[in-house]
């Protein structure tokens, strides 16, 4: 005598979803939510209210254009992570001006330093968080997956990006003349602009020295189907 089973549905075919890929799943939300309130408390008693959306900018443009783009192009969660902690550093320079930052008065005065860091380590994230964006970019968007030259190109893009940032920043400062101070965190240093561009340069290199396998491994996640 034959038994005859019941037909099994799809849903029961389907392995459950692993606590790895809903947290890859979630994550995105979960950052984007942060990064917004984190912006909106920084405007509350920011010290100068320009030198904060001057600042602060690139969050207001890249977490909405992000949020548009997360279905056609999601970002690796290495990515989202990377992004979301240059922009609480954007969020933090601009509340305070980078100048004055708390921790950076911190770090001089443990270490007896002339002038507070903050500003050198946003300038370390400008190279650090970008190299990882670029390569993402260029791996799932051109012929360079795999290729010797992506590192070198991502380093580039990087450094490009810096040097824009300081046009923009000497265009600043001839429109504004002693108003833009805070947002040049200068501090006195002739050698600024040269400067930052190899903080930027240090960030782009230790990025992909350090996070290349890794990130490897994250977009192999995104791509991965599930269940």
């Amino acid at each position: 005598m034959s038994v005859v089973h019941p037909p099994v549905s799809p849903s029961q075919n389907a392995r459950p979803e692993t606590s790895q890929a809903a947290f890859s799943r979630w994550l995105p939300a979960v950052l984007a939510l942060c990064v917004a309130a984190a912006l909106v408390v920084s405007a509350w008693g920011a010290k100068d209210l320009t030198t904060w959306l001057l600042e602060t900018v690139w969050v207001m443009v890249g977490l909405p254009l992000a949020i548009l783009l997360r279905r056609r192009f999601p970002l690796s969660s290495l990515l989202c992570g990377l992004l979301a902690m240059h922009a609480l550093v954007l969020i933090v320079g601009g509340h305070y001006t980078y100048a004055n930052v708390p921790a950076g008065d911190w770090v001089r005065d443990w270490f007896g330093l002339q002038r507070n860091p903050y500003d050198r380590f946003g300038h370390l994230m400008q190279g650090f968080v970008p190299a990882v964006l670029v390569r993402e970019l260029l791996i799932r968007k051109s012929p360079l997956r795999g290729s010797r030259w992506l590192a070198p190109l991502s380093v580039c893009a990087c450094l490009a990006f810096s040097a824009v940032f300081e046009m923009l920043e000497w265009a600043a400062a001839v429109t504004g003349g002693q108003a833009a101070d805070a947002f040049l965190g200068t501090q006195g240093d002739t050698w600024d602009t040269q400067w930052d561009m190899f903080c930027a340069l240090i960030g782009a290199t230790c990025s992909l020295l350090f996070l290349s396998r890794l990130h490897d491994r994250s977009l192999t996640r995104l791509t991965r189907p599930v269940g």
